[in-house]
This record gives structure tokens, sequence and C-alpha cells, in this order.
């Protein structure tokens, strides 16, 4: 079944190469020009990933990914935009974004991350639960969600934070490259990429205060190892 991608670009020519592009490859691709015209189409058709351009007519494409992301928790959602300054990125991600790609880009580069964001949806979709523990803590992958097994407590996570996570997860106690980490989780490691993993690490440091045994140790900005239980074990039911 081919994959459903909801691709929001007002550029009718650069809509045109992406949509012909991605149809070649077999996914099924509906472009609509603005942000009102996506929202209304996303009512009413199931997509399996969003491309979005962020200056647009009618709602602009932060805003749609705030209603789009209310409405589903897990989606993928990828920006693509000619706006590069870094906190129009930052502004992405907390919009609910899970990705950002700069105008001009390489098309096989986001066929490349749309691929990633699909296997982890067709995790979800298979109803496999993959779980890492960590401490009192269990990070459920498939869910997005971090639970802390002696209060209670649960913490939702966007996927990319989630892609994150995994990645430290299957490598615990072992010192990590920046740039190895940068191209697992992102396929690039310039400059935008780690800024924002630099949010997210800073984020899951905040999560790891449910646990003193579960930590992110920083090598002088060079490295990163999770440290936690040699024993955390990887469930897959």
């Amino acid at each position: 079944m081919k994959a459903g991608i909801l691709l929001v670009e007002d550029d009718h020519f650069f809509a045109k190469v992406i949509k012909r592009h991605l149809e070649k490859e077999g996914y099924s691709v509906v472009h609509c020009l603005n942000g009102d015209q996506a929202w209304s189409m996303f009512q009413e058709r199931v997509f399996d990933i969003c491309l979005l351009d962020i200056i647009m007519p009618g709602r602009d494409g932060f805003t749609l990914a705030k209603e789009i992301r209310g409405q589903d928790t897990n989606i993928p959602i990828i920006f693509t935009s000619s706006r590069y300054m870094e906190q129009d990125r930052l502004h992405g991600f907390e919009a609910g974004g899970d990705d950002y790609l700069v105008k001009p880009f390489n098309i096989e580069e986001l066929q490349f991350r749309i691929e990633v964001f699909l296997k982890r949806s067709r995790l979800l979709q298979s109803r496999k639960v993959l779980t890492y523990q960590l401490g009192n803590l269990e990070f459920n992958y498939t869910e997005l969600k971090i639970y802390h097994k002696i209060t209670g407590h649960t913490i939702n996570l966007p996927p990319k934070e989630a892609e994150l996570l995994k990645f430290l997860c299957e490598n615990p106690n072992r010192r990590l490259k920046r740039e190895n980490i940068l191209q697992a989780v992102w396929g690039s490691d310039d400059f935008f990429a780690g800024r924002t993993m630099d949010v997210y690490l800073t984020r899951l440091r905040k999560h790891f205060r449910l646990d003193e045994d579960v930590k992110l140790e920083t090598f002088h900005g060079k490295g990163l190892r999770l440290v936690t239980d040699p024993n955390a074990c990887t469930a897959e039911v």
C-alpha cells in the first residue's frame, strides 16, 4: 500500500518537481497550495506524513502544524522552507515539527528522511511495542512516551526526540561522537541539525531528573554518553 503524503507548497513549479519525484518512487502525493486547503484536506483523508512550507496564503505552516499535531500526535511533520534562520527552525520544532529542510535541498535527502519517519510509523501500525528500561524509567518508543514506574508520571515525546532517545538507548554507556549521532538521527551533521539536537538533549536531561541513576554526560561538546544500568534491556512484544 502506497504511503500517503500531504504536500503543502504554494510554489507551483517546486511542488510539481517534488510531487513527480515522490510519485515516481511509489508514494501517493496530494498537493495543496495553501494552509487552509491543506487543513480541509487533512480532515477528509488519512495521510502518513506531512511536508509543510511555512510562508503561505491563509494559515502559515507553523499554525497548520500545531493544528495537525493537536489532532494527530504521531504523524510525522517535515517543514520544507526557504527560511534558514535558527529561530525559524526552533519555532518549527516548537510547533510540532519533526524535521526541517531548507530550500533548495536534495530530493534524495528528502526521500531518505521520509523513509526514516515511515519506518517508525510502520512499527506503530504493526502493533509491536518497543521499550527500553532505564532504571525506574520505561521508554516506550512505539507510543512516544516515558513512564516513571514508581510515581506513574508520563511524558509525551515528539517523534524526533524519541528517535534521538532510541539511538542513545541502543548505545548505553558508550561514548558517542556528536557527528555520528547527528548522521544517524538527522542524516546530517550541519550547524542547524546540531543546534536542534542540543534543544532535545536539554529536554531529555530534564526528563532524566526523574531518576538520578540515568544521566547524559557531555565531553566538551564533542561527544555524549547515556549513563544507565549496564543491564538495561530492550524488549519487543
